[in-house]
């Protein structure tokens, strides 16, 4: 997508000379300026208070509920805000693209300087600081996806050194249905234990020993579908709701022992951990991105192929992945980064990936959750997991302090972050993930 091509998906919200009455939002480096509204559930800290959905911006939360009850609005939004105030995030997904662009539309205006609204909307206003965040739905159902080609190019190369690239690769989104009630927020991930290989061809069981992140993105589906009835490429945009940043922790020794030949099962399903802002859809217009593949790879088929996708189906998101060991917090010194990439190297668009679970009739649902599987870069530094960036623990890194790892440690904390920016356009994040790696039980 050309600089020239952008205005066509984009609107008022994301004039980039918009400015907030909250202060705190128009700094160059905010990450939830008034462009990017970013939705998520929460209550007090400290309170036992119900759950209502509140609006990032700067770093404030704007509560929905509140905002309902004092302030007025334009006919027809605070029908929209119902769900919203009542804490039910996922009602609102369910209403669609037409009500999400209204409510995005309405609030863009009431928190703009100037807006007639702001007096009443100081009022409902907390620091984020402040905000106990909670999952933003139940998650119904969640699949992990293997988008990342030079993520699946390494990860092969480790176990397939001749053939890392199986030839279905090029032509089918390859997933795996994941475990949804392990699907959390931020916080601390206990250590599995399992099975894994070991040099007397009796596998051991006990603490994973190679304790592994992968930084990927999860979207968040709106508006589900009827079993029986495939989504279209042409349909597959409006199903899409927003996205968080996702960590598929992975368990490599359970995982190299059990995958054959079902794929993984207990070396993912111990915790899968997501951000708690969802960014919409919307709020990505300005960082949409022309859908292209390297010379010699086929085209998509038919059913995954579509005008609107090759035009701006590719995503314009940098990640990060960051290491803090208990020596560095100790020393209080700061997280290093370990890698940076871009979704832009992503095979497969999100919309792919609706279109294609759903091309055999199966049924997403409101609050279903798909991770777009590990997005690394084809360059060293631009790995999205430890199995990239250590050469499969062979290579271990060195950090800034002397310190070396291969895999994750106990006390270990990593966060994910991940924000766009382009000529033209503001500066948006996603927010971050993080979680600390808690001893075997």
């Amino acid at each position: 997508m050309s600089a020239t091509s952008a205005p066509a998906i984009t609107d008022a919200t994301h004039d980039p000379a918009l400015r907030s009455w909250v202060e705190s939002a128009n700094p160059a480096d905010a990450g939830f300026p008034i462009q990017n509204l970013p939705l998520g559930r929460f209550r007090r800290a400290g309170s036992d208070e119900p759950l209502r959905v509140g609006v990032a911006i700067g770093d404030q939360v704007l509560d929905l509920k509140l905002a309902t009850e004092r302030c007025p609005w334009p006919d027809g939004i605070e029908a929209l805000l119902a769900p919203l105030a009542a804490g039910d995030l996922a009602a609102f997904m369910a209403l669609g693209r037409p009500a999400w662009k209204a409510v995005r539309a309405a609030l863009s205006t009431a928190l703009a300087q100037g807006s007639q609204q702001g007096p009443f909307l100081e009022l409902c206003l907390l620091p984020q600081a402040e905000a106990r965040m909670a999952m933003p739905c139940t998650v119904g159902d969640y699949s992990d996806f293997f988008a990342g080609i030079h993520h699946a190019r390494a990860a092969g190369a480790l176990f397939r050194p001749e053939n890392p690239l199986l030839p279905n690769y090029a032509w089918v989104p390859i997933g795996y249905h994941g475990r949804a009630s392990s699907v959390v927020l931020n916080g601390s991930v206990r250590r599995p234990q399992g099975q894994a290989r070991t040099s007397t061809g009796q596998p051991s069981f006990g603490p994973s020993r190679r304790l592994d992140y992968e930084l990927e993105l999860g979207l968040w589906i709106g508006v589900g579908n009827e079993l029986g009835k495939p989504v279209t490429m042409a349909a597959a945009e409006e199903r899409l709701f927003g996205i968080t940043l996702l960590n598929d922790w992975s368990a490599r020794d359970i995982q190299a022992w059990e995958s054959q030949p079902l794929g993984p099962f207990l070396a993912k399903s111990f915790a899968t951990t997501v951000s708690p802002w969802i960014v919409s859809f919307e709020a990505l217009a300005p960082f949409r991105r022309a859908f292209t593949r390297a010379a010699g790879d086929p085209a998509p088929l038919p059913h995954l192929d579509s005008p609107f996708n090759r035009e701006h189906g590719a995503l314009d998101i940098t990640l990060e992945a960051w290491l803090q060991t208990p020596q560095m917090r100790a020393a209080k010194e700061p997280a290093v980064r370990l890698s940076q990439s871009n979704a832009l190297d992503a095979y497969w668009t999100p919309a792919q990936l609706v279109a294609h679970q759903t091309s055999n009739g199966c049924n997403l649902r409101t609050g279903d959750l798909l991770g777009t599987g590990t997005l690394s870069g084809a360059l060293p530094g631009q790995g999205g997991c430890l199995l990239e960036l250590t050469s499969g623990g062979r290579q271990p890194l060195t950090l800034a302090n002397g310190e070396r790892r291969a895999f994750l440690e106990d006390g270990d904390t990593l966060s994910l972050r991940a924000f766009c920016s382009a000529p033209g356009a503001v500066r948006i994040a996603l927010g971050e993930v993080s979680g600390t790696v808690l001893p075997a039980a």
